[in-house]
């Protein structure tokens, strides 16, 4: 069996008149993520640490923020083709290990529902999505609730 690791990591700036998705999953607060698609952090995180483990590039490359086609697109249709387009090379992912970072809204409650949403796309179990959420102890640009970021870590195999 073959083994890779890819890591991603996504930003998106924090804007009145937007709703804020994170993880697959629509979240109450005053302000939402600014972006092309949906700017889901969390899920770009990951599909950039899926893509980048099969060496296929990055998300801007195979979803550019230029196409018309992925305006205001779900983010978790993203992830689903992200998990098609590593297929095509014979992996399947292995488990799934991020961290977002946010000041507010607070987002322990929610992260066994993104976990939920994110295994059911990808087709593994849950306890295979770990989601983890930390502040930045009001330093930087998270600090200063001007934006959201995430990290990802992912193992994928294929069978030799």
């Amino acid at each position: 069996m073959k083994i890779r690791v890819g890591f991603g990591y996504d930003v998106h700036k924090l804007v009145e008149g937007r709703d804020l998705w994170l993880g697959g999953i629509k979240i109450e607060h005053e302000l939402g993520l600014l972006g092309h698609s949906d700017a889901d952090v969390l899920i770009h995180a990951i599909c950039d640490a899926l893509l980048g483990a099969a060496n296929m590039r990055d998300i801007g490359y195979h979803f550019p923020d230029t196409s018309s086609t992925y305006e205001n697109i779900d983010s978790k249709i993203l992830l689903a083709k992200t998990i098609d387009i590593i297929a095509e090379k014979g992996y399947k992912v292995g488990n799934i290990d991020a961290t977002v970072c946010a000041e507010r809204p607070k987002l322990k409650k929610h992260i066994p529902e993104m976990q939920t949403v994110l295994a059911s796309i990808m087709g593994v179990d849950e306890d295979d999505v770990s989601i983890k959420a930390t502040t930045s102890e009001k330093l930087g640009f998270t600090g200063r609730e001007e934006g959201i970021s995430a990290y990802a870590t992912v193992l994928i195999s294929k069978e030799s």
